[in-house]
């Protein structure tokens, strides 16, 4: 399930990672962009921490607020079908929290030049902000893997000249619907280079990073144990992004 699968990789692999370099506990306050179910929050709530979630989906968090009911009921975890541009969310989470989780969100977020420095705003002075995404030129970073079982295993094609990679789609019968939310993604695509030349540009400072060859979500997808990258391919820029399936960061105001 899911939700199941959100709540065991954020307690196995994104807590761990956030608490290398920032300290939670009970209160301290916590933001989700892009939180689905909420699965990622639940292990933060679980100690205590006061726990935001937002997401364009208004469907998941009808489902987000039903299995964290409980952390709801009391006050401490919300969620909101909200667009964190609106000046009435800016009015009130101004400087506000001491983390922001992006998990699997970023490479869907358009003009990330903007997106980034503007997430300052709602970041404490001693904040940070946590990245979890799939370079874009690795094996499977268009998500091709949601096109039908003819391509959806097929690694690298996403990588294609735009008018190609769409071409290919239509040509092996997938679904108007299917060819856009991939276009979307080739669109807002984002490689490990580009990652951190935002990240300076921004402002920010890079506090830890780990990149993995195998991401730690395949554990439930395929079975396969998280495998980090070897410093050595870590260290080779551009090549990097074709063996890296998964780069965690945490960064924070330089």
């Amino acid at each position: 399930m899911r939700f199941e699968q959100q709540v065991d990789n954020s307690r196995s692999y994104v807590l761990p990672f956030v608490t290398r370099t920032k300290q939670i506990e009970s209160e301290t306050k916590i933001l989700e962009i892009g939180c689905g179910e909420g699965g990622v929050l639940v292990p933060f709530a679980e100690i205590g921490c006061r726990c935001t979630g937002v997401d364009l989906d208004k469907i998941r968090i009808d489902l987000a607020n039903g299995f964290l009911a409980d952390f709801v009921k009391i006050g401490q975890v919300e969620f909101l079908y909200k667009n964190v541009y609106d000046d009435d969310f800016l009015g009130q989470y101004k400087n506000y929290f001491d983390l922001i989780i992006l998990k699997d969100v970023i490479e869907h977020i358009p003009d990330q030049e903007l997106f980034i420095p503007y997430l300052k705003n709602l970041l404490k002075r001693d904040g940070q902000i946590f990245f979890g995404f799939p370079p874009w030129y690795m094996p499977f970073g268009g998500h091709q893997q949601v096109a039908s079982r003819k391509l959806s295993m097929l690694p690298y094609y996403h990588i294609l000249p735009k008018p190609l990679y769409r071409r290919l789609l239509k040509l092996f019968g997938e679904s108007d619907r299917t060819i856009e939310d991939l276009m979307e993604i080739y669109d807002t695509r984002i490689s490990i280079e580009r990652f951190e030349r935002i990240i300076k540009k921004s402002g920010l400072q890079i506090k830890n990073k780990q990149h993995f060859l195998l991401n730690p979500i395949y554990k439930y997808k395929f079975g396969w144990n998280p495998v980090k990258q070897s410093r050595i391919i870590s260290s080779i820029p551009f090549a990097r992004n074709f063996l890296t399936t998964c780069v965690y960061y945490t960064v924070g105001i330089s």
